[in-house]
This record gives structure tokens, sequence and C-alpha cells, in this order.
């Protein structure tokens, strides 16, 4: 316990005075999993990455001085963000389970990494069954242990049939999104598997579609298209909320998107632009996972080079495939430099 404690001092004194591992080339990586023992089986049915065990990708979720590390340097990257494995918090329906569990991931997390934070940072996981608790949480999280944002596993499951999704686009959440806007920090909307009831009602007749292959981008997009059709963006228009393997695909759909959207307003649709203009104020998105060279130009096309970063998505995805793609992307120097690093130095406030 003394340890913990002189862990996290020392986190809280990075707050303002950050030092981290600023080669001035190398990548910086965020949508990185880690997980505690306790939440480990809630990946155990995750397929592991081609000529990989499942024992071996496991170990890689809960290590991180190790193989992480060693992969790190091996592939140029110079810092990573790591955060709580899906569907972490989001997955516990009890509150009471779900906010005791939040904070001890975080307390872990924050040891785990104190010895050296020259490579990594962290964000929050959060109970989001109560807004004003995971407002503290994160307020906490950021202050007191130099967290760089927060991290939610899509919907989170709650009811005592695990049936009840609550999604964090409805006012209840507003005090949530204004902690958010005074910290100053992101938020990073991560997928998640389904509960039991969707997947019986979507996906029994093809059940290998639950999951990244479609059911992650469905889900979420939706979520995320949810955050901007009911007004959070125009409430709160400082809000960053970064959406990983190229934005669920929502980028590659916003032409239809926004002309159908438009119907929508005679019937009282809250959001007051478009669903391209909160991906030129409030929204980026992230590689990881979805290394397809064709579409990222589209989407620099679609949203600009200015809001798409890159990540791995590790360990679910290998670094050496993430980095072998980004360091031959046909861009420029520069352009890929502002990928490889620094939207993401911005973004995160490295540099203040």
């Amino acid at each position: 316990m003394k340890n913990t404690f002189l862990a996290l001092g020392f986190l809280s004194a990075i707050v303002n005075a950050r030092i981290w591992n600023n080669t001035g080339v190398g990548k910086i990586a965020i949508e990185e999993a880690w997980t505690v023992p306790d939440l480990l089986s809630q990946s155990a049915s995750i397929p592991p990455p081609i000529n990989q065990t499942i024992d071996e990708f496991l170990a890689n979720l809960l290590d991180i001085h190790n193989q992480r590390l060693a992969h790190m340097d091996a592939t140029g990257i110079d810092f990573m963000v790591l955060s709580c494995a899906t569907p972490c918090i989001q997955g516990l329906s009890d509150p009471v389970m779900a906010e005791q569990m939040a904070t001890q991931v975080n307390n872990q997390l924050a040891q785990d990494i104190s010895n050296n934070t020259l490579r990594f940072g962290a964000f929050a996981a959060l109970s989001m069954h109560n807004a004003t608790q995971a407002a503290l949480e994160l307020k906490r999280t950021v202050k007191e242990l130099g967290f760089l944002g927060a991290l939610l596993n899509d919907f989170q499951q709650a009811g005592a049939d695990n049936s009840t999704l609550l999604y964090y686009d409805q006012p209840a959440y507003d005090v949530f999104w204004q902690m958010v806007t005074e910290l100053d920090v992101p938020v990073y909307m991560h997928p998640r598997g389904n509960t039991e009831e969707i997947i019986q009602l979507e996906f029994q007749h093809a059940i290998w579609l639950e999951g990244s292959s479609q059911s992650f981008a469905t889900t979420l997009s939706t979520h995320v298209l949810g955050l901007c059709a009911n007004g959070i963006f125009d409430r709160f228009p400082k809000v960053k909320v970064i959406v990983g393997h190229l934005g669920e695909r929502i980028p590659s759909d916003l032409f239809r998107i926004d002309e159908q959207l438009k119907r929508s307003l005679v019937q009282g649709l809250p959001m007051k632009e478009t669903i391209t203009s909160y991906w030129h104020t409030n929204l980026f998105e992230t590689t990881s996972g979805n290394f397809a060279t064709d579409l990222l130009q589209f989407h620099i096309g679609q949203i600009g080079l200015d809001r798409i970063l890159f990540s791995v998505d590790y360990p679910y995805v290998t670094m050496e495939e993430g980095a072998t793609w980004v360091d031959g992307l046909p861009l420029d120097g520069q352009d890929l430099l502002q990928i490889k690093r620094g939207l993401a130095i911005d973004l995160l406030g490295l540099d203040k």
C-alpha cells in the first residue's frame, strides 16, 4: 500500500510538468489495451492475432514493461497511452461494483506505469452509471494521477439482467461533458461486444459478425452519431472525442448521413450543424487496426489530415504491422510526422 501511494504521488507531480520520450521522429500510439487479472476473463473469447496463441495474447494484455516495451523499441514508438481492455467497466452492470473497479483499475495502471512515465501514459476507465461520479473520477485521474483523458468502451450496460443500455448523448450526462470541457482532455470512444440479447436479435444468423468485423463499428458509430444528433457538441463545443479504426466508418459515408439527417430537421433534430462539421471541430479518428492506405487518403480528403492520428490497437494487432504500414505511407515528411505524432502531441497536451 505504501508503494501505491508513493507511485500515485509521483504521478501527481508530473501533471503540470510532463516529461516524455520525445525523440522528434518516433510514433505515438493511443489505442493500446491493457487489463488487470480480475478482468482478464473478459478477453478470453477474443480471437488472438494470426500466429499467436490465446495464452500469448492474454499475457500481452497484462504486460507493460516486457514484450510491450520491447516491441515499442523495435518499431519506433516513442510513447504509448494505455487503457483498460474492452469492455472493462462498461461490462459491469452493478453500479457499486463498477465504480469500485474503475477506481481499482485506474490506481493499478497509475502504479504500473509510475516507473516509466517517459514511455507510458494512461486513459481513465470510468463507470458511466452515474454521470456525476464519472466526472469526479475523471477529474481525480487527470489532476492527481496525471492521466491524459478517458476511454469509454461504448455503452454502459446496466440492470439486473444486463439489458439496460446507457448512452452518453442524453441530458443526464451533461455534467460529465462539462467536466471534460473544464479539464480540456479528450474522450476516446472505443467499441465493445454486445449484450447477449442484442447478439440473439441481430447476429445469431451470422455469429462471426459479432465483433470487430462488423458489430463493433455499427454499434459504436451509432453512439458517436448520437452524440452529434443529440447536440452534445453544440452544448459543449470544446469537447474532443476520438474514434478509432478510421472513425468506425462514419467519414466514409458523410455525404449520405448529412443528406438524410437534413430530413429530420422538421422532426426536431437537436443538432445545429452537420455531421461533417463536427469532424472539423470535435471529432478525431485514429488508424488503429485499419491500415488501409486508399481509405486513409479518402478520409484525408473528407475530414483533413489534422483530424487523423496513428494508433495500433495492440495487442489485438501487432505493433510491427502498424509500424510497417505507417512508415510506408505515401505522404511527405511533415504530413507523415503529423499522423505519427504531431496531432497526438497537441491533442494530449504532451508539451504543455
